[in-house]
């Protein structure tokens, strides 16, 4: 008899884990709209005071060396690049692995990430920093950039349950976020909601599709020699 916590005793990947999942992507992605409401009612899309500190200090560490690095995570994360030729590349390489329900749950999270950070910075259309220094498009509230970052890293997180997979996460994350107030793209808030949303859908999609992540997963791990 199957229990609760089987993955194949459920529906698409909706197990305990895929619940919890779920639950807390839903109160992330609660979080950043409601940071965005706030600072657009109450703020009036001003800048916060903790943004005001943090672009004080971006514009005092600006370095040609810095500067470039920014460049590059600007690149590296957004336009055609971020958009189809990374996708598609982790795609293909999850399929080559034989993990085809993770690159279906990466597909849609990068999909839906884009979808609720355009619609937020449509409504909200918060203006981004005078100290911007690259041609961007309009709405500064969430960072896209971000968000899609967020998006990646939570996705490997959940294929690649491992310390490592973790720390380059959360380092890829915050190296993004770093990158974007440092080129004045973004204020610090804006980074905030972008890693919000991202790992908010990131968690939501993986959490749907629990059960088979988890088959998947299990189905590729090296089996003990028996004796």
């Amino acid at each position: 008899m199957r229990s609760d916590t089987d993955p194949a005793a459920r529906p698409l990947g909706f197990t305990r884990t895929g619940r919890r999942r779920v639950a807390v992507g839903v109160a992330l992605i609660v979080a950043a709209v409601v940071l965005g409401v706030c600072i657009a009612l109450v703020a009036g899309n001003a800048p916060l005071p903790f943004d005001q500190w943090w672009m004080a200090w971006m514009l005092s560490i600006r370095s040609p060396a810095l500067l470039a690095f920014g460049g590059v995570m600007n690149w590296v994360g957004g336009g055609w690049f971020a958009i189809i030729a990374l996708p598609l590349l982790v795609i293909v390489l999850l399929l080559l692995l034989r993990r085809p329900w993770g690159a279906v749950c990466f597909g849609l999270a990068e999909l839906l990430s884009a979808a609720v950070t355009q619609l937020l910075k449509q409504s909200l259309e918060r203006p981004r920093p005078s100290e911007i220094l690259i041609a961007t498009d309009i709405g500064s509230f969430p960072s896209g950039h971000v968000a899609n970052a967020a998006t990646l890293a939570v996705v490997l997180c959940v294929l690649v349950p491992r310390a490592w997979s973790l720390i380059a996460a959360t380092l890829w994350v915050a190296l993004m976020a770093f990158s974007r107030t440092l080129l004045g793209a973004h204020w610090a808030s804006d980074t905030v909601s972008g890693a919000l949303i991202g790992c908010g859908v990131a968690l939501i999609v993986c959490g749907v599709f629990a059960g088979q992540l988890r088959r998947e997963y299990r189905a590729r791990r090296p089996r003990p020699a028996r004796g």
